[in-house]
C-alpha cells in the first residue's frame, strides 16, 4: 500500500494514483477490497472521464458514502447504477467486518426498478462486485463476510418467498408493485425495518405516471416503518426539472413542510453525442414514395453496415416489424442469425432470446418500438437509428443513448425523418438537445384511487391514528397539497357513506372512529381516549388488497359490429377507441366505418364512404411533448425573420447550423418558402402567434377549420374538444375533430359556419375546467377512465375469491356503475376519473395558460380563408390518410395540395388567400 492507503500501481493496476486527485478522494472512501476490485475492474485511465470514474460515480459516491438522498441524473451507460451500489457495498462490508455476528437477518437496501427485467439485469451492478469483492477478501485470508441479495417480484415462487424469510437478503431488488405488497405482509414488513438505503432506477420513467405516485407514498410507509431514517438515491436518464424530480424523490420532512434534503448530481450531458438528422431526399412531396423508401432502405443498410451493432427505434410496433421485413426482402445481408425485432406484442421468450444476443453482440441490427429504452445492458451497440421523430427530446436521448453504451465511447444516433411535418419537429429536437433543453416531467398530484389503496392498505396493517395516516400521504410529494377537503372526499368513499352503495356491492373498506373510554365497547389502550382511529373492515381485506392492488391498468380489445345486421367486422384495441368520438370514421379490413357507440367489449358502427378522420397508428405513437411544441413555434418565429432579411437563401444559411444534411436543410427551406409565398407569414404559428385557416371543400360540402396550434397531442385534443362543443351550441350540428401533434382539425357541415376565432378568443381562462368537463360528459373516454380507476380505487375488483374479472368483464361492471356514481356528491372516484382526465391527459392547466394568453394579448389569432390547404396543413389534410393501406391516397391528396399551392405561386401572385366568406 501507498501513503495514501492505496494498493501500489503494478501490471495488474494501470491506474495512476497520482493522475487525477478527484479519483483518489473518491478511493479513499472505499474499504481496501472494494478499492481493489475496483481498480482490477476500472483502472484504466478514461481520458473523456478525466480519470477511471465517470463523472456521476465520481459525484455520486461519496455524497451516498456520506448518507445524502441523492438524484444521480446521467445518460445511460455512463455508470450510474454502480456508483450507486459501490458505496452500499462498501459499507455493508464494513459492518460485517466489524460485527462480530456480521449483518441482521434482515433488508438493509432496496433497490426498487419499474421494470421485472431490469431487477433481473443486476449481474453488473451487484453480483459481480459482491462475488469478485468477496474473492478480494479470500486471497487476503480475511474471513469472507456474505452480503446476500435476492430478487422479488409478481413471478417469485412461493418456496422462494419462504426461503427469503428464512436467509433474508441484505440487498433485495424488487418492483413498485411489490414493494407495496411487502409492506402488508405481515411477517415480511419486520424485515424492512433495517432498511436504511432505497435506490429508485429508472425514476424519470415512472415520475411522470400513477406507479410513480404509488411508489412515492410507499417510500413514506417504508419510512414510518423503518428504525432510523432513509437515505434515498435516485437513478434518471435525462430528465428535467432536476429539483422537481428529487423532491418527488425524497418527498416532504414535515406534512406540508418543506421536501427532505437532498443534493443532485447532474451528469446529463457527461457524455459526447454525435447526432444528425437524415433525410432521404430534397423534396419529400414530388419525390415518388418507392423512391423515397428504396434510398431510406439503402441508407438504413449503409449505416448497419458501417457499424458493429445497430439499434433501429420506430414509433410504432408495426413500424419495427416492417422495417426489419424489408430489410430482408431487400438485402441479402440479414436473416434470423443476425437481425431481430423486440417489441412488447412478442412473446417473453421471443423478446429474452433477442436481449440475449444482444448483449452478446450476435446482432447486427434490431429494429423495436420503445421496449428496449430501458432495461437491459447493450455493449456492444455503437449506433442508434430513429425512424421519425421520437416526440421529446428526453425520449431521444434515452434512445440515442443506448449506443456507446460503455463508458468513454461517443453516442451516435442518426434520425431519419419521411415527412414534413416530423422534418420540422426533428431538426427543432436535435437542435435543442444539442444546446442542452430537455422537456419537463409532469407529476400527477392528488390522486384519490392510489391515496385509496394506501389508506386501505395502512389500515390493514395495524389499527392506528388518523393523523397519521394524514401525515404519512401528505409527506409523499403528490399528496404535498392533499387538503383535507380531499381526506373527507375520500374517506366518505372508503367508508361508503353513501346510500346505495352496498346494494351494488360495493362495501366498506375502513372504519372510522373515535377511541372509546376504557369501559367503551371499542377501547384501544395503545391509544388516548377520543384519538380518532382507522382499522381494516372485512375479514378478506388483507388478500383483497394484495390480490387487487397496482396502478398499470388492464385492457382489452373490441368487437366491431355494424349497426345494421349486427355483422362482425373485426376488432379494435381499445387504446384507439379512446381517440374515436361519435361520427368518426376509421379504417378497418381495407373498409370505412363511422364509429357510433360502444356497449362493454362491442363496438357499433356504419359503413361509410367518408374519408377517415383518424389513422389507425394515432394511440400507439408517443405525443410531442408540449414543451418541444413551444421551442417549435420559437423556432419558427425565427426562421420568419430570416425569411423576410433574405428569402430562403438566408433560412438556408441559418439552418446549416443545425445538426442536419443537406436534404433536410432544403426540404425545410422549400416548405417555409412554399408556405409564406402561397398563404403568407400569418399562417404560420409562432410563440406568440395562433394560426387558423379556413378550406370550403365542396367536394364533401364540409368546411375545414385547420387550426396550428403545435403544442402537441395532449394539449391539442382538449383544446379541440372544447372548441368543438362550444361551436356544436353555437351551429347546432355535429362537429367532426381529427388531432395531431401540430394542430388539429374542425369539421362541420358548409351550410353552418361559427366564428372559431371569436369562440377562442371569447374563451374565459377561470372557465374552461367546467366547459371542458361538460364536454367529456357521457363519452365513451370518460367510461374507459372510469372503469380503470374504479378498479383502482378497488370499487371494482379484479381478483376476488379465486376468481378473476376480465378487462371487459370490468368495463361492463363499470357501466352499470358509472350513472349511480354521477349523481353522488363529491365521489372520490369519479373526481379522480375527470381529474385523471383532464389534468394527465389533456392537461388543462396548459389549456387554461394558453386561453389567458390569448385573453391578455400575448398570443393573437390570425384567421384566413384558403382554397386549399396551406403547406403546413398537409399533414393535418391528410391526416386520416397516413394509414398504411392508405399510402397511395395519401401521396395523391399530397401532390393534388402541392399542384394547386405551386398553381397559384408559380407567377408570384398570392392569389389563393382569401380575407372574405
Amino acid at each position: 500500500m501507498n501513503g495514501n492507503g492505496l494498493p501500489i500501481p503494478d501490471e495488474r493496476l494501470p491506474y495512476d494514483p497520482d493522475a487525477s486527485v478527484e479519483d483518489r478522494d473518491v478511493l479513499d472512501l472505499l474499504g481496501p477490497a472494494v478499492q481493489e476490485w475496483w481498480i482490477r475492474e476500472f483502472g484504466e485511465y478514461v481520458p473523456e472521464n478525466d480519470g477511471f470514474f465517470t463523472p456521476p460515480q465520481r459525484g455520486a459516491i461519496p455524497k451516498i458514502h456520506e448518507g445524502t438522498n441523492t438524484l444521480v441524473c446521467a445518460p445511460t451507460g455512463s455508470g450510474k447504477t454502480l456508483a450507486s451500489f459501490t458505496a452500499i457495498i462498501n459499507e455493508l462490508f464494513r459492518r460485517d467486518r466489524e460485527r462480530a455476528d456480521g449483518l441482521e437477518n434482515s433488508v438493509y437496501c432496496l433497490y426498487v426498478s419499474p421494470l421485472k427485467s431490469l431487477a433481473n439485469d443486476i449481474h453488473r451492478n451487484l453480483e459481480l462486485p459482491l462475488s469478485g469483492i468477496e474473492s478480494i477478501i479470500a486471497e487476503r485470508g480475511d474471513d469472507v463476510g456474505e452480503i446476500r441479495h435476492a430478487i422479488r417480484h409478481g413471478d417469485t415462487t412461493s418456496h422462494e418467498r419462504q426461503k427469503m424469510l428464512e436467509e433474508t437478503p441484505h440487498i433485495l431488488n424488487t418492483t413498485p408493485e411489490t414493494l407495496a405488497i411487502l409492506l402488508n405482509s405481515p411477517k415480511f414488513r419486520e424485515k424492512l425495518r433495517t432498511v436504511e438505503y432505497v435506490v429508485v432506477d429508472e425514476i424519470h420513467s415512472i415520475a411522470g405516471g400513477k406507479r410513480g405516485t404509488h411508489l412515492s407514498v410507499s417510500l413514506e410507509r417504508l419510512q414510518s416503518l423503518s428504525n432510523g431514517e432513509l437515505t434515498r438515491i435516485g437513478c434518471s436518464a435525462t430528465i428535467d426539472p432536476l429539483e422537481r424530480v428529487g423532491e418527488f424523490l425524497v418527498g416532504q420532512e414535515t406534512p406540508r413542510g418543506e421536501p427532505r434534503e437532498f443534493d443532485v448530481v447532474d451528469a446529463r450531458f457527461a457524455r459526447d453525442f454525435d447526432l444528425r438528422l437524415e433525410c432521404p431526399t430534397d423534396d419529400l412531396i414530388n419525390t415518388p414514395r418507392d423512391l423515397v423508401q428504396e434510398r431510406f432502405y439503402r441508407r438504413l443498410h449503409e449505416l448497419i453496415d458501417e457499424h458493429t451493432n445497430t439499434l433501429v427505434f420506430t414509433n410504432t410496433r408495426s413500424g419495427a416489424e416492417r422495417v426489419l421485413h424489408e430489410l430482408r426482402e431487400r438485402f441479402g445481408a440479414y436473416d434470423e442469425s443476425n437481425s431481430g425485432c423486440h417489441h412488447g406484442s412478442l412473446s417473453k421468450a421471443v423478446r429474452q432470446g433477442i436481449e440475449g444476443k444482444l448483449k452478446d453482440g450476435e446482432l447486427d441490427v434490431v429494429t423495436t418500438s420503445t421496449s428496449l429504452e430501458l432495461g437491459i445492458d447493450m455493449p456492444h451497440v455503437d449506433l442508434v437509428v430513429q425512424v421519425g421523430s421520437p416526440k421529446s427530446v428526453a425520449a431521444l436521448l434515452q434512445r440515442v443513448g443506448r449506443a456507446g453504451h460503455r463508458v468513454g465511447q461517443t453516442v451516435t444516433g442518426r434520425v431519419i425523418a419521411l415527412d414534413r411535418d416530423e422534418l420540422v419537429e426533428c431538426a427543432v429536437m436535435l437542435k435543442r438537445a444539442e444546446d442542452g433543453f430537455v422537456d419537463s416531467v409532469s407529476i400527477p398530484a392528488n390522486a384519490h384511487d392510489v391515496a385509496a389503496q394506501h389508506v386501505y392498505g395502512m389500515a390493514i396493517a395495524e389499527i392506528r391514528p388518523e393523523r397519521e395516516v394524514r401525515a404519512i400521504l401528505r409527506r409523499a410529494y403528490p399528496y404535498r397539497n392533499y387538503d383535507d377537503e380531499r381526506f373527507e372526499c375520500l374517506f366518505r368513499y372508503l367508508t361508503a357513506e353513501y346510500a346505495g352503495l352496498e346494494d351494488r356491492n360495493v362495501y366498506a373498506k375502513i372504519w372510522r372512529d373515535e377511541n372509546d373510554p376504557p369501559d367503551g365497547e371499542h377501547h384501544y389502550e395503545e391509544f388516548p381516549v377520543g384519538e380518532r382511529l382507522i382499522g381494516k373492515r372485512g375479514r378478506l381485506a388483507r388478500v383483497i388488497y394484495m390480490t387487487n392492488i397496482g396502478t398499470i391498468p388492464d385492457s382489452f380489445t373490441c368487437n366491431v359490429h355494424t349497426r345494421s345486421g349486427d355483422e362482425w367486422v373485426g376488432q379494435l384495441d381499445e387504446d384507439y377507441l379512446d381517440t374515436l368520438k361519435k361520427g368518426d370514421v376509421f379504417v378497418l379490413g381495407g373498409d370505412h366505418f363511422e364509429y357510433r357507440y360502444r356497449r362493454g367489449s362491442k363496438v357499433y358502427v356504419d359503413r361509410t364512404s367518408a374519408r377517415p378522420t383518424v389513422p389507425s397508428w394515432y394511440s400507439e405513437r408517443l405525443p410531442l411533448s408540449s414543451d418541444l411544441g413551444r421551442e417549435i413555434l420559437a423556432f419558427q418565429r425565427e426562421l420568419l425573420a430570416h425569411y423576410e432579411t433574405g428569402d430562403s437563401a438566408r433560412v438556408r444559411a441559418w439552418l446549416r447550423d443545425f445538426p442536419l444534411d443537406d436534404n433536410s436543410v432544403r426540404a425545410l427551406a422549400r416548405l417555409f418558402d412554399h408556405q409564406l409565398r402561397y398563404a403568407g407569414p400569418k399562417t404560420v404559428s409562432t410563440d406568440r402567434r395562433l394560426a387558423i385557416e379556413v378550406e370550403r371543400d365542396r367536394d364533401e360540402y364540409e368546411r375545414h377549420y385547420y387550426v396550428h396550434s403545435n403544442y402537441g397531442r395532449k394539449l391539442n385534443d382538449g383544446l379541440s374538444r372544447l372548441l368543438a362543443y362550444r361551436c356544436a351550441q353555437e351551429a347546432t350540428a355535429n362537429v367532426r375533430v381529427a388531432v395531431a401533434d401540430n394542430g388539429f382539425v374542425l369539421s362541420m357541415p358548409l351550410n353552418r359556419k361559427v366564428d372559431v376565432v371569436g369562440i377562442l378568443e371569447d374563451l374565459d381562462p377561470d372557465g374552461v375546467r367546467d366547459t371542458l368537463r361538460s364536454a367529456l360528459s357521457g363519452t365513451d373516454l370518460l367510461q374507459r377512465y372510469f372503469r380503470i380507476n374504479a378498479t383502482r380505487s378497488l370499487m371494482i375488483l379484479k381478483r376476488y375469491k379465486g376468481y378473476e374479472k376480465s378487462a371487459s368483464q370490468q368495463q361492463v361492471s363499470s357501466e352499470m356503475l358509472l350513472g349511480f356514481a354521477e349523481g353522488l356528491e363529491d365521489f372520490a372516484v369519479i373526481e379522480e376519473t375527470y381529474r385523471e382526465i383532464l389534468e394527465d391527459k389533456l392537461t388543462v392547466e396548459e389549456i387554461v395558460e394558453l386561453v389567458a394568453a390569448i385573453d391578455a394579448g400575448e398570443v393573437g389569432v390570425e384567421r384566413r380563408l384558403l382554397d386549399s390547404p396551406s403547406p403546413r396543413a398537409f399533414g393535418l389534410a391528410t391526416l386520416s390518410a397516413s394509414d398504411v393501406v392508405l399510402a397511395e391516397d395519401e401521396s395523391a391528396a399530397l401532390q393534388s395540395f402541392h399542384d394547386r399551392v405551386l398553381a397559384e405561386i408559380g407567377d408570384g401572385s398570392i392569389a389563393g388567400v382569401r380575407t372574405e366568406d
